[in-house]
């Protein structure tokens, strides 16, 4: 029988020590060299954090006025939003591998949403310009408060994972393998209520992929 209940949350601020709350789990891997083809010059790394909360477990703390949406932001927004057939391959790659492990587990697979998809991009660019890796930006907003911040105003469930590596031939489908073998991140994956994910990615100019999976519940 299926666990009904929304996956657990976690998150972990990218290069500092990293500590263990009620509702938080933080997963960290580290590949071996005898594991993966590497060279001498560049040794593949990965590391994998993963968080999923409820609309209603706590409201989203204030870091700034609330901006006003206008309808021209929100048009700008809507002509910006990346279809299935716009994403990159990293992310398609993700995204079919996600589904397949999903249809395997006797889930159904969950639909592609390009809002979800302009948040991952936006979050895994920001994490790659900015120089950390956490579901919390440096100023302090979290998968619900960016989500807002874009228009994503109702829903039940949102769930986030978040992952980085360098020198893997396939990043998307490496990505999803180790999130498949992490707790947290299988849990998303495989959370009976999700609906629809989207995959981001960002590819920095030294070869490391920053990629943000979203699931929601609406």
């Amino acid at each position: 029988m299926k666990n009904l209940n929304p996956p657990r949350r976690s998150s972990r601020k990218f290069g500092s020590s990293f500590f263990t709350l009620a509702f938080i789990a933080i997963s960290f891997l580290a590949t071996a060299q005898s594991s993966f083809a590497q060279t001498a010059q560049a040794q593949p790394v990965a590391r994998l954090i993963s968080s999923s909360l409820g609309n209603t477990i706590s409201r989203p703390r204030r870091v700034a006025e609330p901006s006003v949406v206008t309808a021209a932001a929100n048009a700008a927004v809507a002509l910006s939003l990346p279809a299935f057939e716009d994403a990159s391959a990293i992310e398609r790659t993700a995204f079919d591998k996600t589904n397949e492990a999903r249809v395997q587990n006797g889930l159904q697979p969950l639909a592609w949403d390009p809002l979800l998809c302009k948040l991952a991009r936006m979050h895994s660019e920001d994490m790659a310009r900015r120089g950390y890796f956490a579901h919390e930006t440096p100023e302090g907003l979290e998968p619900k408060d960016r989500g807002r911040a874009l228009g994503l105003l109702h829903f039940r469930v949102l769930g986030e994972n978040i992952a980085f590596n360098k020198g893997f031939a396939d990043p998307g489908a490496f990505a999803v393998e180790r999130w498949m073998m992490s707790g947290g991140h299988r849990a998303n994956i495989l959370y009976i209520g999700f609906q629809a994910s989207a995959i981001g990615s960002y590819v920095a100019a030294d070869g490391s992929v920053y990629l943000t999976q979203v699931f929601l519940t609406r």
